[in-house]
């Protein structure tokens, strides 16, 4: 039981040491994750799209 205390007071002190972001740096990072989202989705079904046609070619 006093390894558990002892883990959960050194969680406690490096919790004091993070850094967290601003609300400005989460709303920057919150948009760029969403364009690298819809941007890679809308490339993966375009090559999705033009494999599946050339397959269609094929055959």
């Amino acid at each position: 039981m006093k390894e558990v205390a002892r883990f959960l007071i050194g969680v406690k002190k490096e919790m004091t040491r993070v850094r967290w972001p601003k609300k400005k740096e989460m709303i920057t990072y919150s948009i760029a994750t969403i364009i690298f989202i819809l941007f890679f989705g809308l490339f993966f079904s375009m090559l999705d799209f033009i494999i599946a046609g050339l397959k269609t070619l094929v055959r």
